[in-house]
């Protein structure tokens, strides 16, 4: 899940084609609808990203009770109006109304505490739960960017490769070389530095054991002469999330793939291409294009059905970008990294996001 920010931006507004009372106003590559004659070209708004949970009064302010998602009717999710998307929410605030907004813009200010929006959590099931234990030495993941919001991630033209983004739940999986340990944790509890306790009943512990990760990490560990592995997978299946690939989280038949590793290796933390490193050893991410990055062909590749099972069981949820030569970002501050997710996945019916 990307970061939370809250930002006012300048705005580029094309006409809506199925409706004469609204527009497109563009922020980066998403398209949010509004009203018709609210906002022009070159002019600044803030931008309000899905999956942030707004409160009471913002709701009423903007006219929005009772239309956004989640059971209490508080959180932006994409939708279509009128057979457009539309991703995320335009507006100006009342309690912005004396804040220069183009100058906010340009200082990349976030209002997002100033307007008391938060950041949605999805819930944790059981079966993704556990006793806990401080991690940490635990090798972490990093938020991924949508391309849409940060589309200066990569230039034109620069060697990319793209995988198949899988809707399950990360595994992170940490190595440590000296004494042989292994610690399993989670997305959302890796990010406080916690690690699962072992419990056969675990969803995550299940997954490393049937597909022999950890042995899989000290060979690595060898080969590359690092103090600590972390390999980080997606584990996915029926009772997972609502997209299963054919497998099942409930039986042996639970879905595990690697979509990243890094390592410690003299003292320094490096990301490591996956696909070469572990390529025979464990279930990988499905790599689905390398060459010259091209927008237009990303999102191409972010739609369409799924490549995981094999027989293009249900739609795609989309791809993660990244470069040929592992590279650090000033867009992101980090990683050059970044997804691309399908419309249709974003707008599907029943549609389960847990952690």
């Amino acid at each position: 899940m990307s970061t939370l920010r809250v930002t006012a931006e300048v705005l580029t507004v094309h006409p809506h084609p199925n409706a004469d009372a609204l527009e497109l106003a563009q922020v980066g590559l998403y398209r949010a609808v509004v009203a018709k004659g609210v906002y022009r070209t070159g002019e600044a708004a803030v931008y309000i990203p899905e999956q942030s949970v707004l409160p009471v009064a913002l709701i009423e302010e903007l006219g929005l009770t009772g239309r956004l998602a989640g059971g209490d009717r508080d959180r932006v999710k994409a939708v279509r109006l009128r057979g457009e998307l539309s991703q995320g929410i335009v507006c100006r605030p009342k309690a912005l109304a004396d804040v220069d907004l183009t100058r906010a813009a340009a200082e990349g200010t976030d209002f997002a505490e100033l307007l008391g929006i938060t950041k949605w959590v999805p819930p944790v099931p059981p079966t993704m739960s556990g006793d806990v234990e401080p991690a940490p030495d635990l090798l972490p993941w990093v938020d991924i960017e949508n391309i849409q919001r940060y589309p200066d991630v990569f230039t034109a033209g620069e060697p990319v490769v793209l995988t198949e983004k899988l809707h399950g739940t990360a595994c992170l999986l940490t190595f440590f070389a000296d004494d042989g340990r292994v610690q399993i944790s989670s997305k959302g509890f890796g990010a406080r530095s916690l690690a699962l306790k072992e419990d056969p009943r675990n969803l995550y512990w299940r997954a490393v054991r049937a597909h022999r990760v950890p042995e899989a990490a000290a060979r690595l560990a060898e080969r590359l002469g690092a103090r600590r592995v972390g390999i980080f997978g997606e584990v996915y299946g029926a009772g997972v999330q609502d997209l299963t690939y054919g497998a099942d989280g409930r039986r042996d038949t639970l879905g595990y793939a690697v979509f990243d590793v890094s390592a410690e290796i003299d003292g320094a933390v490096r990301w490591l291409d996956a696909g070469e490193l572990l390529d025979g050893e464990l279930p990988l991410a499905p790599r689905l294009y390398e060459g010259p990055y091209d927008i237009g062909r990303v999102l191409e590749f972010a739609t369409g059905r799924e490549t995981v099972s094999g027989r293009e069981l249900h739609l795609r949820e989309g791809v993660v970008i990244r470069p040929a030569v592992e590279r650090h970002s000033p867009v992101t501050a980090g990683r050059a990294i970044a997804k691309a997710v399908s419309p249709a996945y974003l707008t599907r019916m029943g549609g389960t996001e847990y952690e």
